[in-house]
C-alpha cells in the first residue's frame, strides 16, 4: 500500500508560502510594499491590515506611496507604520504617507542577513515537526498491520526526498535574499 503524501505537501507548501512572506518582511535598500504586508491599522474603531485600508505603490527606487482610502485615516496609518518598527522614515502630505527606506549600511545589511537565516531555520523547525508527525503516522500503519515494512521503508524515502527538495528551496530562497540585500 502506497502511502498518501498529498497532505504532507499541502504542509510542505504551507511552510514554503510562510517562509516567503517572511523573508518579504526582510527589507533590502529597495523599496517593497510586502515590508508593509504585516501592518494593522487602526480604523473605524477596528483593526484591519493596511491594505485593506489604502493602496500601496512604489513611487521610486527607495520611496513608497501608502494613499488611504479615506484621507482621515492617514494620521492612523502614519502611527501604525511608525510603530511597527520596520527602521523606515514616514512623512505625511496631502496625497497620503511617504515611506522612505534609508540606505542600508554594511552594519545593517549583516544584520538583516542574520535575520533571514533565523527566519529559514525557524521554518526548517517547522518542517521538522510536520516530518515527525508524518513518520509517526508510517509508523503506526505499519505496527496496525495496514502496511507492510518494505512499504514503511519506502515512504519514509520518498518523505526525505521532499523534505530535501523543501530544504533547498529555503536554501535558494536565502540565498537570493542575500544577493538582494548586498546588490
Amino acid at each position: 500500500m502506497a502511502y498518501d503524501f498529498k497532505p504532507f505537501d499541502k504542509k510542505i507548501a504551507e511552510v514554503v508560502e510562510r517562509l516567503g512572506r517572511e523573508l518579504s518582511g526582510v527589507r533590502t535598500g529597495r523599496a517593497a510594499p510586502a515590508i508593509l504586508d504585516g501592518i494593522m491599522v487602526e480604523s473605524y474603531g477596528t483593526r484591519m491590515p493596511l491594505n485593506q485600508v489604502a493602496n500601496i505603490s512604489i513611487e521610486d527606487a527607495r520611496t513608497l506611496r501608502v494613499a488611504p482610502w479615506d484621507m482621515g485615516n492617514a494620521k492612523e496609518v502614519e502611527k501604525a507604520i511608525t510603530t511597527a518598527n520596520l527602521g523606515l522614515s514616514v512623512g505625511l502630505d496631502e496625497r497620503g504617507v511617504r515611506v522612505f527606506f534609508p540606505e542600508l549600511t554594511s552594519e545593517r545589511r549583516v544584520s538583516l542577513v542574520k535575520l533571514a537565516k533565523e527566519r529559514i531555520e525557524e521554518t526548517r523547525a517547522a518542517l521538522r515537526v510536520v516530518r515527525d508527525e508524518v513518520w509517526s503516522h508510517i509508523q503506526k500503519l505499519e505496527r496496525e498491520g495496514t502496511m507492510p515494512e518494505d512499504d514503511k521503508f519506502r515512504a519514509k524515502d520518498e518523505m526525505q526526498k521532499k523534505v530535501d527538495t523543501a530544504n533547498t528551496l529555503f536554501d535558494d530562497a536565502l540565498a537570493r535574499k542575500e544577493k538582494e540585500m548586498t546588490n
